[in-house]
């Protein structure tokens, strides 16, 4: 899809910034159709889950709070710094949970790093929007009880997108996009210079 994009004219030469989930796949496309410094923002629920699946529950409340906690922070600094407490805390608890924190560490960051705040932070940190959409998506396409072929599930997904659609509201935080196009701009120019 990202290659099928750039051959109808997306430039790649610009920073754009990928809300991923973790998927090893995901971030690889990315890198090799945007580069290796592509900006990406891991989603911030998905990393929770992950350590969270890690650990016997009687932690979960815990170290979801402290989690949870770093990642509302404002301050890249203080957000990593108490991530980073929580490591350690983790391995001593747990090192698999541990690991699972420390893996993607900085990309859950991104929005931190790029100075993004308030409700486009909270809208960006997680990949929950577009989780919404295939929701509704999921939801259409499973009350077909026959599927015959391929053009049937194309046209269902089609139909399921567009009534999906229909919910689509403005993101939260919308009124700080051109904040985001700024930074993303002027990193585009920052790695021209720096190209040069």
């Amino acid at each position: 899809m990202l290659e099928d994009l750039a051959r109808r004219g997306l430039d790649t030469g610009k920073n754009y910034l990928f809300v991923l989930d973790g998927a090893k796949a995901l971030r690889s496309a990315v890198t090799r159709v945007f580069g290796a410094d592509a900006l990406v923002q891991r989603c911030q629920a998905h990393k929770r889950r992950n350590v969270l699946k890690q650990l016997p529950e009687k932690h979960h409340s815990a170290v979801d709070a402290r989690i949870s906690a770093a990642y509302k922070m404002a301050d890249y600094d203080e957000a990593r710094k108490s991530l980073e407490l929580t490591v350690r805390y983790l391995e001593k608890i747990n090192p698999d949970a541990a690991a699972s924190l420390k893996e993607g560490f900085e990309e859950t960051l991104t929005v931190h790093k790029l100075g993004i705040t308030g409700l486009l932070k909270k809208t960006l940190a997680t990949t929950n929007p577009l989780e919404s959409c295939f929701s509704g998506v999921r939801t259409t396409t499973g009350r077909v009880k026959r599927w015959r072929g391929g053009d049937m599930a194309k046209r269902w997904a089609v139909a399921a997108l567009l009534r999906a659609e229909k919910k689509f509201r403005r993101i939260r935080g919308y009124k700080e996009l051109p904040k985001l196009a700024a930074v993303l701009q002027q990193k585009s120019l920052d790695g021209k210079e720096a190209a040069a």
